[in-house]
């Protein structure tokens, strides 16, 4: 076993510079879910001012990325033809540092915004911590909104029982999967219905170790998500409980797999800097983890020729502890608020039940982008995409049946977050045993949450 692991370390150390362009993607860099970056600076605020004719109502929405983000325009001409009275002007803070531009306008004395978008969870703390945001709840309870079509996603952003936004875009975590690579082991494909044991059995099947011939049967990135968020599927836990003994049977799962190679190396990969992206183009990669982001970059980069070794592809639900409900899985969201200060608070929910209900979901669904609301119809419109896998599996698995954010609401987040990531970074280079690993952040996040979350 210790053979195979340094020939793993050979491989990926080898592999590392072609795999180094083979990167990219379309989620912000494909970095983390809520570091979506690129377009401009924060410094640069882009108005695009519309005309209004006499009686029409002009609502301004905080927005990043305008140029690169393909729904904006759609949502706002048909919410435009519905209500002819109400126009919708895009004010553009840049993604670089989108939040902290956005609390600065807000928490000033000239803020005039009527929508604006909510990047990311620690950024929604705060705004709601600094008490910018108007609480959505008796609007929503005034035109009977269903919270329950966001399975589960707005319990977790409810802060002391007030809701302050809305989600109206949502990337969740699926197994992606080379078919090519099963049909060369002779393996069935996985299914939307596969236990843990299930999914480590099928990776240990797909590995081969000859020379020159390897191949992987699971990859996973650096991200501590990658495997910490493994134990969160069964509602029990959250990745702020300030106890981690739950995360054990993963980490025992996932280092044993390294260690027999059935998966790369961590500390190569993190050496290499190799992107997740490149690993799975190889084409010798059976089954990895990631988020629907994901999706995009494969559609695009099989379709221009780039990636050939993985052009036979497809995706399952992700896996599942027993006990648990397939389906249930992690996710990131971005979101809809109205400040407390906005100057058309009513004409400003209209807009907000238009994105983030059906009808908005359906227009972010055609731009091949993946909406919070997931119906059969929705899930229809991103699988008939050209380039989406032709198979039932892959549609089957957009369809979840629990969400849980990656980071819930916690004015700790950030401090937790630097606690989990270095544990998580000591046990899989091995600096730490799993139970010494277990035990930092045991003592360290509850130190942290001392003062109450």
């Amino acid at each position: 076993m210790k053979k195979r692991r340094l020939l793993s370390l050979m491989t990926a150390a080898a592999m590392a510079g072609s795999l180094a362009a083979c990167g990219g993607g379309n989620q912000g860099g494909e970095t983390t879910p809520a570091a979506a970056g690129g377009g401009e600076t924060a410094a640069t605020t882009a108005t695009e001012t519309v005309e209004a004719k006499e009686g029409q109502t002009v609502m301004r929405w905080s927005i990043w990325d305008k140029d690169l983000t393909a729904y904006y325009q759609p949502l706002i001409d048909e919410f435009e033809k519905q209500n002819p009275d109400l126009k919708i002007e895009m004010v553009d803070l840049g993604s670089s540092d989108y939040q902290t531009v956005l609390g600065t306008q807000l928490t000033g004395s000239g803020s005039d915004f009527d929508i604006v978008t909510i990047k990311d969870v620690p950024g929604y703390t705060t705004l709601v911590n600094k008490g910018v945001l108007e609480p959505l709840d008796e609007y929503i309870a005034k035109d009977n909104v269903d919270l329950a079509a966001f399975k589960g996603l707005t319990d977790q952003i409810t802060v002391e029982d007030k809701l302050y936004e809305l989600p109206f875009r949502s990337d969740f975590w699926v197994v992606y999967y080379n078919k090519d690579v099963f049909d060369a082991a002779g393996v069935d494909y996985p299914t939307n219905d596969m236990t843990f044991d299930q999914y480590d059995e099928l990776a240990r099947k797909l590995t081969v170790d000859v020379p020159g011939q390897e191949v992987y049967g699971a990859h996973y990135h650096t991200w501590r998500s990658a495997v910490q968020l493994f134990g969160i599927l069964d509602g029990k836990n959250t990745i702020l409980d300030g106890t981690y003994d739950f995360l054990k049977p993963y980490y025992e799962m996932v280092l044993a797999e390294q260690e027999d190679g059935i998966c790369q190396d961590y500390a190569t990969l993190k050496t290499s800097n190799l992107h997740y992206s490149g690993a799975f183009s190889q084409g010798n990669v059976g089954m990895m983890n990631m988020g629907t982001w994901f999706i995009a970059t494969m559609i695009d980069k099989i379709k221009s020729g780039e990636y050939t070794d993985c052009a036979n592809w497809g995706i399952v639900k992700y896996p599942h502890a027993d006990g648990v409900e397939p389906g249930s899985t992690l996710a990131t969201i971005t979101a809809l608020s109205i400040p407390a200060s906005a100057p058309h608070k009513e004409d400003a929910w209209k807009f907000v039940k238009f994105v983030c209900g059906e009808e908005g979901a359906e227009i972010i669904a055609a731009t091949g982008n993946i909406p919070a609301l997931m119906s059969d119809g929705i899930a229809d419109t991103i699988s008939s995409k050209d380039g989406f896998p032709a198979d039932d599996g892959s549609k089957e698995a957009l369809q979840t049946a629990n969400l849980y954010l990656e980071m819930p609401v916690s004015a700790k987040s950030s401090e937790i977050e630097i606690v989990l990531n270095e544990a998580h970074d000591n046990i899989m280079t091995g600096n730490t045993s799993i139970d010494e690993g277990i035990a930092d952040m045991n003592e360290k996040v509850g130190a942290i949450l001392g003062g109450g979350q």
